[in-house]
């Protein structure tokens, strides 16, 4: 066990965050802390890392074991480049080089016993030095950066001139490259596309040590996590899983708690009618027995009524007028800006019904186009077409049209005069308003809460073609479960960007990838879109060659021989895929064993036989070796 938490405490005035609290984290674990928004899952990491503390209560980090935190807003150092910023991750390995160089130069002045001392310093630093992979560390850093979406280009930039996103990928790089015993990841794939959120869950999948993750992305939680720790309530529960697999549990639970309290509530109301039955016979014998009965009915322990799960909720969204077939028409489209072309010549259509995820990396130009379409910025060049009867619902982060002197609810009631009072609090609820929040002005919510203000005004807008660019940001997995269900029943036509690979897996009929300046097409889920992106995106978007002046049979030549080098390279990264899904499924049976060992070292019948011990001694030094070359050849087919 490298982290126990027992009978936590912790309070803000009248609001409870967590109330005898407990959970733990085993050595190599991945574990999540789940909750609803504001339940407080930030909170209890800032109480492990000792930047808050705790009312009561105790917090136990194994000895000598070293923590490692991410906050949602880590302040990262301006002064430095990126390079310069990730490298102080390693400072203390490029002193350990900087003294290794020192020595080398002074060994060529030195004799007898003070050149034999500076030359035992010298292999104990390089020993030390070469134990550490001091020799790879600029690899590694160059690894991480990349893997976290970083070209070369940008290592030389100032950490200044980066986006707040950028600062945080660049805090969770530095954070990954110190390799603490345990990592506290809080919303790590905020700001990360979907190539670098991929790379994440594989290095933390293969992470040596501990993880103690919050976050709202169910399908990176599907890939990484075995445990779940909710906080609900002020209570906090676990459950052995990925986040499907507590789902489903929680689910269970929650429907055998709603079976016991509905049985409990009708014995009760059987037991006060028979009371009241007593009682009016108004005979001494019948009170009495009536009376005794209501000594044990106020004995009983009442079980509280589970909660509500948002998810309950369904909103109903219908067009207010059916489109034609033809929704969308998009020709030769082309988009750059100075140094950077996003996309060229780009063509597609969308028919009514369909329901379009729009993917890609940052900075492909996914939310250039949705500007373009929705005419707050004109294209290079190229054409678009809207079908007849079509209506707009455009939803963009950055442009809310709401007024900043309305309160909550009448941004919504002013806007739909039909809607009642118990409808519009339904709907501001499934958008994580409820009681007082509703009051609130516009002009002092954050820039998130606007956005779900905005949001739930565009369920309610009737258009027949939804245009949302990352509709999920900022909702917690309740809200998102709502969103997914409305989108499912909605008989109109939704083209989105997203980086929530669940929710585009719940909701898209349809994917566009935007790669190499060109958009691929699947048709079908996120899964779909999985299982074929290498052979589509091999065909329709291949990386444009340079341009040659040859005849037409060169060309014909030419493309050839690019298909045969690009078919030889698939079937090159193909096997290094499948070594590396084997490696790291050997890695995982493995260490699964060594667990094993160390349980079964606890038992008294094994420790007190001095043969057992030697064998499972044995084999678990044979799995310890086998491990260390498994690490490396991972590391390796890695990057």
């Amino acid at each position: 066990m490298i982290l126990a938490c027992h009978n936590l405490e912790k309070s803000f005035g009248d609001q409870v965050i967590v109330r005898h609290g407990s959970f733990h984290i085993e050595d190599h674990e991945k574990a999540a802390l789940t909750g609803l928004n504001g339940a407080g899952k930030s909170t209890i990491l800032k109480m492990i890392t000792g930047e808050i503390p705790a009312d009561s209560g105790d917090i136990i980090l194994a000895k000598g074991k070293q923590l490692g935190y991410l906050s949602q807003h880590p302040m990262t150092d301006s002064t430095r480049t990126v390079y310069e910023e990730m490298q102080t991750s390693k400072q203390y390995l490029i002193d350990m080089e900087s003294q290794i160089r020192k020595i080398e130069a002074e060994l060529q002045t030195l004799s007898g016993s003070h050149l034999e001392d500076r030359l035992a310093a010298y292999h104990n630093l390089t020993s030390r030095f070469e134990r550490e992979n001091g020799y790879a560390y600029q690899s590694e850093i160059t690894g991480v950066l990349k893997g976290l979406g970083f070209t070369e280009e940008d290592f030389e930039k100032p950490v200044a001139s980066l986006s707040g996103g950028q600062r945080t990928r660049v805090s969770l790089g530095k954070l990954l490259l110190t390799k603490p015993d345990i990592l506290l990841l809080d919303e790590p794939t905020n700001h990360l596309d979907l190539h670098s959120i991929a790379w994440l869950e594989t290095y933390l999948l293969n992470y040596p040590g501990a993880v103690l993750i919050v976050s709202h992305d169910r399908y990176f939680l599907n890939r990484v996590v075995t445990k779940i720790i909710e906080i609900e309530a002020g209570t906090l529960t676990m459950y052995l899983g990925n986040y499907q697999e507590f789902a489903k549990k929680k689910q269970m639970l929650r429907d055998a708690r709603l079976k016991e309290y509905l049985n409990q509530q009708q014995e009760i109301k059987h037991q006060e009618a028979v009371i009241e039955k007593l009682r009016s016979f108004n005979r001494e014998k019948s009170i009495k027995r009536a009376e005794s009965r209501e000594k044990m009915l106020a004995k009983i322990e009442r079980i509280e009524k589970p909660v509500e799960l948002a998810s309950d909720m369904h909103l109903k969204l219908e067009p207010s007028v059916v489109s034609g077939n033809d929704v969308l028409r998009v020709d030769h489209l082309s988009k750059a800006f100075p140094n950077q072309t996003l996309f060229e010549d780009i063509s597609f259509e969308i028919k009514r019904g369909e329901h379009v995820a729009i993917i890609g990396d940052n900075g492909t130009g996914k939310t250039t186009l949705l500007k373009i379409l929705n005419e707050v910025i004109p294209a290079d060049s190229g054409t678009f077409t809207l079908g007849s009867n079509v209506t707009i619902g455009y939803y963009d982060q950055e442009h809310h049209v709401l007024h900043m002197d309305k309160t909550v609810f009448d941004e919504i009631s002013d806007d739909y005069p039909s809607l009642t009072n118990t409808q519009i609090r339904n709907m501001l609820a499934a958008f994580l308003f409820t009681g007082d929040d509703v009051y609130k002005l516009i002009g002092d919510l954050s820039g998130g809460e606007r956005g779900r203000v905005s949001l739930a005004k565009l369920m309610l807008s009737e258009a027949n073609f939804l245009i949302l660019d990352e509709p999920t940001n900022h909702l917690d997995v309740a809200s998102k479960e709502i969103l997914e269900h409305a989108l499912n029943d909605y008989t109109g036509t939704v083209l989105y960007v997203s980086h929530d690979r669940y929710f585009i897996n719940e909701t898209a009929t349809r994917i566009l990838e935007l790669v190499n300046q060109k958009f691929v097409n699947y048709i079908g889920n996120y899964d779909y879109y999985l299982e074929k992106k290498e052979e589509l995106t091999a065909v329709y978007a291949a990386p444009a060659a340079a341009d040659t002046p040859s005849s037409t049979d060169t060309q014909a030549s030419a493309g050839k021989l690019d298909w045969k080098a690009q078919k030889e390279a698939q079937a090159k990264e193909r096997k290094r895929q499948n070594d590396l899904k084997r490696t790291e499924e050997r890695i995982e049976t493995l260490e699964t064993r060594c667990g094993e060992i160390d349980e079964l070292m606890t038992h008294e019948d094994v420790y007190s036989n001095s043969v057992r011990c030697q064998e499972l001694a044995k084999e678990k030094d044979n799995i310890t070796a086998e491990l260390e070359t498994l690490y490396e050849q991972w590391e390796s087919l890695a990057e």
